[in-house]
């Protein structure tokens, strides 16, 4: 005799559901991705904890001279540590975390998953895009707790400064991971970091840096991403000139990414 319980039982060799929506397995891999940056200690270190230590020790400690041009000091270094904390989380945190992934074959089996290659790609860069709100609360208030008055107007204008840089500094990321072995990425992805907070004009404006090496500087992606977001959060304006310098990075990085990302 049946009961309810049989009815509702699929008979044998019924086919299960399909696999979740699209927007629910792109959405949970990006839930994974934040997760697995914020919960590693040398990944919180570099993405909030550095951008952190720039910003107080800039504000603080006079020693280190800067020239201004007339605001205050926390007003000055809060926009390019922003850019530093994008470019922490876009480039470095995440050509890391993709690069070991690639070499423990997690890239190869998740691409043959119903998520596929596209779907592992999108929950990235909304895993970059979470950790970067956290990172700008953590910072945003740090900084007003300092005295910080951005430029109002500006606000919008430095959330698209810091989507433009998280899309070129992201490419680069896959370019790097999906290219050079894990451990070569390690070391490239915080050698050039570091390179790019000292000498890439992400902190202080290319235009404040020696002569020949500040106009390299203004074409490099750190200090396109540095000039918005000062312009944006300094001037309440974003010049042309960064806008086509990240753009043009994005497209190029891009393009090299596709080419030549190796998934194993």
């Amino acid at each position: 005799m049946s009961t309810p319980a049989d009815a509702a039982r699929p008979a044998a060799g019924t086919p299960h559901a399909g696999a979740a929506p699209t927007w629910r397995r792109v959405a949970a891999q990006a839930a994974f991705e934040t997760r697995a940056i914020l919960r590693n200690g040398e990944q919180l270190l570099v993405t909030v904890l550095l951008p952190l230590f720039l910003l107080v020790g800039l504000d603080r400690v006079h020693a280190i001279e800067l020239d201004t041009s007339g605001a205050t000091r926390i007003d000055f270094v809060t926009p390019g540590v922003l850019a530093v904390a994008v470019m922490s989380t876009a480039f470095t945190s995440q050509a890391i975390a993709t690069a070991f992934d690639r070499r423990n074959g997690v890239l190869r089996l998740m691409a043959t998953t119903p998520l596929g290659r596209g779907g592992l790609l999108a929950g990235k860069v909304l895993g970059v895009l979470a950790v970067e709100v956290v990172q700008a609360v953590v910072l945003v208030a740090a900084a007003l707790v300092l005295g910080w008055n951005p430029a109002a107007s500006g606000i919008a204008l430095a959330v698209v400064a810091a989507l433009l840089g998280t899309a070129a500094f992201t490419s680069l990321a896959l370019l790097v991971a999906g290219t050079l072995r894990a451990e070569g990425v390690l070391a490239v992805a915080n050698l050039l970091l570091v390179l790019l907070i000292v000498a890439g004009g992400v902190l202080v404006p290319p235009a404040h840096l020696a002569t020949g090496w500040g106009h390299v500087a203004a074409l490099l992606p750190s200090g396109a991403l540095g000039d918005a977001m000062r312009g944006a959060l300094l001037d309440g304006s974003i010049p042309l000139g960064p806008v086509v310098v990240l753009l043009v990075w994005t497209v190029v990085l891009g393009w090299a990414a596709r080419r030549w990302f190796r998934w194993q």
